[in-house]
């Protein structure tokens, strides 16, 4: 039983949510418009500023695929009113970021420094050399470029040096004795 699509999403004042013909449904708020299209069995009813997502039978697809329509429904919703955010931190001697008009330049041990653009609808700072933070209102984009730039230097076992997220705990392993 999806209990997550069960859950009705309270929609907050700001918020314009529309569903058209097609079963695309789009989220305007104060941060910008996201849109997602829902298939064609699923029903999304609007009531009282309260969203709903029904399914048409207890089928298992139609259980996995009710509760997942419903998160990426939550998703859009909060991020048009709140945004997402990902903060990065650089661990290791020499290792930084700096930002160049749209591209983030990574330092990170390697012989060369790392160019990465910045995709439309993400904005990155770096409030020190060491640190970044990622934010937008598309949950996917800001969580997929993080991983992009975590992916230049993952953080190591040994010394813990790389790039992480600034949540993330690192197993440490022991090195070879003598």
């Amino acid at each position: 039983m999806s209990r997550i699509g069960k859950k009705p999403i309270s929609l907050p004042s700001g918020v314009e949510v529309t569903i058209d013909d097609l079963n695309v449904v789009t989220v305007k708020g104060p941060l910008g418009t996201l849109s997602l299209t829902v298939r064609d069995e699923l029903t999304v009813k609007i009531e009282n500023a309260v969203l709903e997502v029904e399914r048409p039978s207890d089928s298992k697809a139609h259980k996995t695929i009710h509760g997942t329509t419903r998160a990426l429904i939550n998703n859009l919703v909060e991020g048009v009113t709140k945004g997402f955010k990902k903060e990065l931190a650089m661990k290791g001697v020499g290792y930084r970021a700096s930002l160049k008009g749209n591209t983030v330049v990574i330092l990170a041990g390697y012989s060369h420094p790392v160019n990465m653009e910045i995709p439309e609808g993400i904005s990155v700072e770096v409030p020190k050399n060491t640190q970044m933070i990622i934010s937008g209102i598309d949950k996917q984009l800001v969580g997929e470029f993080s991983a992009k730039i975590r992916a230049v230097r993952p953080p190591e076992p040994y010394l813990g040096k790389g790039i992480r997220y600034v949540d993330e705990h690192v197993r440490r392993k022991e090195g070879k004795t003598a």
